[in-house]
């Protein structure tokens, strides 16, 4: 009886949560709340493999929910950390598997990507290996694709997995804590406007993204018209 009791005061917390804030912040809690402190870790998976969904915008979610009674804030910041060394683990096997050439190949044949940015991600792991790993796990999009050079280079997996595991751990902290030390701050505001708040950060990732393609089709467009110039 006291179990049961138990188990539907935790549903109804957790559909309290669900249904008090609203848009992409609420569906992001939504998700870590239905699953629990393993959400955090499948959000930070998804984030791995679509950068548009920046962790910044998840993991403090995960600190306030902590900060509000729904996880415990070290089990946050550890499935944080697996979600990122799985995600890691997938983008080290497609260098491992399709090695230099063909993944030089894949990135030449992928609409939007550059080969230059495959170079750049090359010599950036030449130069500091190991290192290269450990801290562009803190910086937006390089944390996810510098375990390509890191498999194509055959970097010792247990080695890539220990500096992989401390560079994360790193930034999900921060930012956890960052959500769960501001957690008295930003629930009042979170409540009154989270559909509000949503919709902003939605659209400013919508036009980093557009200017982004934008970016890239100008520079495509501009090497085309180069390569197909007639020489004198």
């Amino acid at each position: 009886m006291t179990a049961n009791l138990w188990t539907a005061s935790n549903l109804a917390m957790e559909g309290e949560v669900v249904h008090e804030y609203e848009g992409f912040i609420g569906w992001v809690l939504s998700l870590m709340t239905t699953l629990g402190e393993p959400g955090v870790g499948v959000a930070l998976f998804i984030e791995t493999f679509f950068p548009p969904m920046p962790s910044e915008a998840v993991l403090p979610g995960a600190g306030f929910l902590a900060y509000d009674g729904h996880m415990n804030v070290w089990l946050a910041i550890l499935w944080a950390t697996i979600g990122c060394l799985v995600g890691a683990w997938g983008f080290y096997a497609i260098g491992a598997l399709l090695g230099r050439d063909r993944t030089k190949w894949l990135v030449e044949k992928t609409p939007l990507l550059e080969v230059e940015d495959f170079y750049k991600a090359e010599r950036f792991f030449a130069r500091f290996g190991g290192l290269a790993v450990l801290l562009g796990r803190c910086v937006p999009l390089v944390r996810s694709f510098i375990s390509v050079p890191a498999g194509i280079e055959r970097m010792p997996i247990l080695k890539f997995s220990v500096y992989t595991v401390i560079g994360s751990a790193v930034w999900n902290s921060i930012w956890i804590g960052l959500g769960y030390a501001f957690g008295p701050a930003i629930k009042p505001i979170l409540v009154q406007w989270s559909g509000l708040i949503s919709n902003i950060v939605l659209v400013v990732i919508a036009l980093l993204f557009l200017w982004f393609v934008i970016v890239r089709v100008r520079k495509l467009l501009k090497a085309r018209s180069a390569d197909n110039a007639p020489t004198l």
